[in-house]
């Protein structure tokens, strides 16, 4: 209503000042030449308007708005409108007319007569927008800058607009069928967030609609509740979908009474629930309730369905709420109803005509019965059906089309008006293909194992095609039968095969979006006759050659074919494409030369080939158009220099060409021109970076709108003084250079934006840090800190707010502070007791403090950090018993422990054999080289279900290896851990979950080795070297099919080595040697591979791997292998001091002494044994 009425506003307006006109045109007969020409428009208000339209760049010519001319009257141009007696401008509606600013032009800001304003769906330049400015509207009643780009902290000036009636700051999900690709589609920033939401609408008392959808509130934690019922009582609209709230909905809402549309959906992430707010029902006025995805719970009252009001009912997606569908007696108002993804179940329903309102209906796999959907009747309104199939709202489907679905799709068949049709873990045949009204198909995860019915070509009249999983087998090629197809997305699939020729059949396709779905080999060639295709985006396997043909699509206006791939060169036919706005294509082979006709695509606005394998010069910016801003070149074999053109693109937002060749000097105060530069990024070529240091303030106050800056292995030796002056900034990467001295104070004093920010000054010579205290004053939590590799000393100063990644690895510090319970990396000389204060609130995801000297227990507030993947305290002085108490750690995949003071057994890992969870993630357990003792208990084996094949099949990498997002790009961090593999101890990084390892190596361990390793199939490595077991080598070793290093040496093993163990084809390292073995070494080709050095000091054994002792030969006979040890050992070590000319005293002496140490004094003398058993 509101929007009608600002179009009848503005319509009314302009109708007065053409009938003024025509009026004042008839009382001189029609002639106006020869009298001056009075406007309505105040001319400082159309000059204002004119350096507004200056700023703004067109990406068409059918939005220049070409009626703005000088020497016009301003209150007939397109989106203006003016009070028609004073003549002000009071509107300026500039909705989705494609511009795109660097920051709002000051002379918006003159237009201090504005009532409303609109720049949605426009691209106004992000965090560049000025904070300050919209103070001065303070006739403003409608603010809509929605979909605008916009991103940082909403502008504080926005909440001084005491007249506001209606603000609307949303960021809404574009659909492709709309054909628009959002401005903020490849932002580099999030979106908009406020910190106080209490500040921010303590001020907007007069507001009546509110739309903040996609607007960061989390920082406001529970407060936006009584905020809103404190400050804005007379809301009527709520929309604030996706804003990351949190808390429970409060009841101090109820008291907004006037409220009429409330939108709360995708909120409420928190593992606990909540219930349904009944009090909503009390709004007298409710229309609208949308809480999809808000994580409720428990049973709905019935009064939400039986509401005389409600024209739309959302409850979809909250997996935990149930209750019975009642009869629905009041349902004629209705026209959303979505149950999908809930709980709910029916009673026989009494058959109904009242939904005669009803448009959309989801229903979830309870409802999915004729029985209930007889009760509805014929639907005559329904547009839009959604199924939802998954079995007890798991990704496991149930109905299929055999049983179930027969029926269902007879009655969707009834309603004519039907044109959208949704499936979610459905399987069904080809019922789907009678459905010819359809114009809009999803299907979303079904016929997981089976192909896609060839009767979808029957759905002539379909305009939109979304596929998202499921499927396999070649795609069927009655896809060309879907001729009136406008767009196609499909992601997720598991197709098999070449992409269907037959695609290029859809020669009316607008959209085609294809990413991650099966499909292998080239990129169809009729793919060229998709002469109407606007924008395409391919991710996958789609290999050879960038076809020609693209050439041909001369409208495309978005090419993405990003992550395949594609090889040879870039084809030269792009530079037909005179409409791209967006060229990616990152993440490829492509090889050859940038082709320098890439920059003369007059409109190219962001261009992305990042991630191949390009070389060459850089050469074509001379010829770049002026709405050039996005440049990504890094991670390419690019040489040369910088051109000297890039600083004459004063519209570039973006320039990223690290990781590459190039050389020369750079100076940095040569980017001053570049104003809305917020992303640079030269990192690792041969560079030499410069900035401009001098004491002129406006020499160093350049580049101070960036937000992230990599000048990582840049040759820099101090730290930029131009950084102080940059207000607000997301990525530093200064580290690999030779910069010295201290840390600047200043640094720590930033605007750091967003939660995932990121400072590494690792590698250089930093000194000192210059703070006030052993806190660091960051005003946000940071993603990553990293000052390892320097000579800092002192306290570890640790920050004010936790992040997920601190790195002080490689320094000098002395001490730990109390609020330790931050990710530390290892190498430092911290030494004295752990803290234990480690609250119910830790976030912890990685702990390593290896290779320092703590002493103490381990902390037991562990077992609060749920979010726990690794734990590394090797090789310090901790003195404990094994942690069973960390077994319920959910996510907890590398605990290392080695090379302390450790104590008692292992055994107690398992504590209550009968618990549900036994470190159920655990892949590497590290615990060599303590004072472990006792045996190790079977039922332990059982439980490591992390390491068993079917639990462990898909690779998946643990959460803190991945890649840190920051700005829309990934920026890896990169945590290793090392375990004894193949003999030595080697560095593991970024490891999958199929890399597990075992290492309980050099303890006191004794007994048998039990038998359920055998269980652990996907083990990789497993050391129990140097301990005391006894008995024969378990067969069920030889189960361990994906072992790679196995090391039983210097125990006390005896008996054969089992055949099974040359089922082991991927063992590259095996060490069986200093135990009791006897018998022939198996032989295969594994085993065979092996040496004597795996076999040695096991005196009844025998084989081609030690030629000295084949099998038969005296030394190895039954007798001597299986007579009295002691005895043997005795007349060895006699013998050997006797052939080297020592006294039998001496020898004698050596004998008191082997049967006091025992085995282990042996095995630490491997060459004095080796020496034994080649001189017998």
């Amino acid at each position: 209503m509101a929007s009608i009425g600002w179009v009848l506003l503005l319509f009314l307006a302009q109708l007065h000042t053409l009938l003024s006109t025509s009026i004042a045109h008839r009382a001189d007969g029609g002639n106006l030449t020869h009298l001056p020409v009075s406007f309505l428009c105040h001319p400082n208000q159309a000059k204002a308007l004119l350096q507004l339209k200056k700023s703004f760049s067109f990406s068409r010519s059918t939005t220049r708005l070409s009626s703005w001319q000088n020497g016009t009257d301003c209150c007939l141009w397109e989106g203006v409108g003016c009070d028609p007696s004073s003549g002000h401008v009071t509107i300026l509606d500039l909705n989705n007319r494609r511009l795109s600013t660097h920051g709002l032009d000051p002379a918006l800001f003159s237009l201090i007569s504005l009532q409303r304003l609109d720049l949605s769906m426009n691209d106004i330049g992000g965090g560049n927008i000025r904070s300050a400015g919209f103070e001065r509207f303070t006739f403003l009643t409608h603010l809509n800058l929605s979909n605008s780009g916009l991103y940082g902290q909403i502008p504080p000036s926005i909440s001084k607009l005491v007249n506001l009636l209606s603000l609307d700051l949303s960021t809404y999900n574009i659909d492709y069928s709309l054909g628009f690709y959002g401005p903020n589609y490849y932002d580099y920033y999030n979106n908009l967030w406020e910190s106080s939401f209490d500040t921010f609408v303590a001020n907007l008392s007069n507001l009546r609609e509110l739309y903040l959808d996609s607007v960061d509130l989390s920082n406001s934690g529970e407060e936006w509740g009584t905020s809103l019922a404190a400050y804005v009582p007379q809301l009527q609209i709520l929309s604030l979908a996706d804003c990351h709230l949190s808390g429970p909905i409060h009841k101090a809402l109820s008291r907004l009474h006037s409220l009429v549309v409330i939108k709360l959906q995708e909120n409420f992430y928190e593992p606990s629930g909540r219930p349904f707010p009944e009090f909503f029902m009390d709004f007298p006025n409710l229309t609208v309730l949308q809480l999809s995805q808000t994580n409720l719970e428990g049973r709905l009252p019935s009064r939400p369905f039986q509401s005389k009001n409600l024209r739309v009912l959302d409850l979809s997606y909250n997996m935990n709420l149930s209750g019975h569908v009642p009869n629905f007696s009041n349902a004629s108002s209705l026209e959303t109803l979505r149950l999908d993804r809930t709980n709910f179940v029916y009673a026989i329903p009494t058959p109904s005509s009242n939904f005669t309102s009803l448009k959309e209906l989801g229903l979830n796999r309870n409802l999915i019965s004729m029985d209930f959907l007889s009760a509805f009747g014929r639907l005559e309104s329904l547009h839009q059906l959604d199924l939802d199939c998954f079995l007890d709202n798991e990704l496991d489907h149930d109905l299929d089309s055999g049983s179930d679905l027969g029926p269902i799709f007879s009655w969707i068949g009834q309603h004519k008006n039907l044109t959208s049709l949704g499936l979610f873990g459905c399987n069904f045949s080809g019922a789907v293909g009678n459905l010819t009204g359809l114009q809009t198909l999803e299907m979303h995860d079904c016929n997981t194992y089976g192909s896609m019915p060839s009767s979808i070509g029957n759905l002539t009249n379909l305009r939109n095609l979304y596929i998202l999983y499921g499927f396999s087998g070649p795609m069927p090629t009655a896809i060309g039968e879907l001729t009136n197809l406008r767009n196609l997305y499909i992601e997720g699939a598991d197709f098999s095969g070449p992409m269907p020729a037959a695609i290029g059949e859809l020669t009316n396709l607008r959209n085609m979006y294809i990413q991650y779905s099966g499909f292998s080999g080239s990129m169809p060639a009729p793919i060229g006759n998709l002469t109407n295709l606007e924008a395409m985006e391919i991710s996958g396997q789609i290999s050879g050659l960038i076809p020609n043909a693209i050439g041909q699509l001369n409208k495309l206006r978005w090419l993405v074919l990003q992550d395949c791939n594609f090889s040879g060169s870039i084809p030269s036919s792009i530079v037909n494409l005179t409409q791209l706005t967006m060229l990616d294509l990152s993440f490829n082979s492509l090889n050859g030369e940038i082709p320098p006709s890439i920059f003369s695509l007059p409109i190219l606005n962001h261009l992305d080939l990042s991630f191949n394998q390009l070389s060459g010069p850089i050469q074509g910016f001379d010829k770049a158009g002026p709405q050039l801003e996005t440049v990504r070149f890094e991670n390419n074999e690019l040489s040369g220099f910088i051109p000297k053109a890039i600083f004459q693109l004063t519209s570039l937002v973006c320039i990223d060409v690290s990781s590459n060749n190039l050389i020369g000097s750079v100076d940095l105060a040569h980017f001053r021109r570049l104003t809305y530069l917020t992303v640079l990024h030269l990192s690792y070529n041969k560079l030499h970076v410069m900035a401009s240091e001098d004491n002129n303030p406006v020499e160093t106050s350049y580049l101070a709108g960036l937000g992230e800056l990599g000048l990582a292995s840049c040759k820099i030796t101090q730290f930029p003084r131009f950084l102080r002056h940059v207000d607000c900034i997301t990525y530093l990467d200064l580290s690999c250079n030779k910069i010295s001295g201290d840390i600047p104070n200043w640094i720590w004093e930033k605007t750091w934006n967003v939660v995932q920010s990121h400072l590494n000054l690792s590698h250089n010579m930093f000194t000192g840090m210059q703070l006030n205290s052993d806190v660091v004053p960051f005003n946000t939590s940071i993603g990553v800190l990293d000052l390892s590799f320097n000579r800092l000393s002192g306290m570890i100063p640790m920050p004010k707010l936790s992040g997920d990644v601190l790195d002080y690895s490689n320094n000098m510090f002395s001490s730990l502070l109390p609020n330790w319970t931050s990710y530390l990396r290892d190498t430092n000389r911290l030494k004295g007791m752990l803290p234990s204060n480690i609250t119910t609130r830790c976030a912890l995801q990685m702990i390593d403090l290896h290779g320092n000297k703590i002493e103490g227990r381990l902390p037991r507030g562990l077992s609060n950090c749920t979010d726990l993947e690794v734990i590394d305290f090797g090789s310090n002085k901790i003195a404990d018993a094994f942690p069973s108490w960390l077994r319920g750690l959910p996510k907890l995949s590398v605990l290392v422990l080695r090379s302390n003071q450790m104590y008692g057994t292992i055994g107690d890992i398992v504590g209550d054999t009968k618990r549900e969870e036994c470190f159920p993630s655990l892949q590497i357990i590290d615990l060599a080289s303590n004072n472990f003792s006792g045996t190790l208990r079977p039922q332990w084996f059982k439980q490591l279900k992390s390491m068993m094949a079917e639990f462990n099949s898909s690779g998946k990498t643990l959460e803190i290896l991945n890649t840190i997002n920051v700005n829309d790009r990934e920026h890896s961090y990169q945590y290793s851990v090392e375990i004894m593999y193949k003999g030595a101890d080697m560095p593991f990084g970024r490891m999958l979950t199929t890399v597990t390892a075992i290492d309980f190596s050099k303890n006191s361990l004794e007994g048998t080795i039990p038998e359920t390793f055998g269980s652990l199939v996907s083990l990789r490595v497993l050391s129990l070297s140097h301990n005391a077991f006894t008995g024969k080598i378990p067969a069920q070793l030889g189960s361990m099919t994906d072992l790679e290093s196995l090391d039983l040496s210097c125990n006390q093993l005896s008996g054969d080595i089992p055949q099974e163990l040359t089922d082991l084809t991927f063992l590259g390292s095996l060490n069986l040697s200093y135990n009791h073995l006897v018998g022939k070494i198996p032989q295969s080709r594994q085993f065979s591979t092996f040496d004597s050095s795996s076999f040695e000091g096991n005196a009844g054994l025998c084989g081609l791997q030690l030629p000295k002792f084949p099998c038969g030969s005296s030394p190895h006979s039954p007798g001597v292998a299986h007579g009295d040890k002691s005895s043997r050992h005795i007349d060895v070590v006699l013998f050997l001091f006797v052939g080297l000319g020592f006294g039998v005293g001496f020898a004698a002496a050596i004998v008191v002494k082997w049967d006091r140490f025992g085995r282990r004094f042996y095995c630490n003398c491997k060459s004095l044994a080796y020496l034994i058993t080649t001189r017998r």
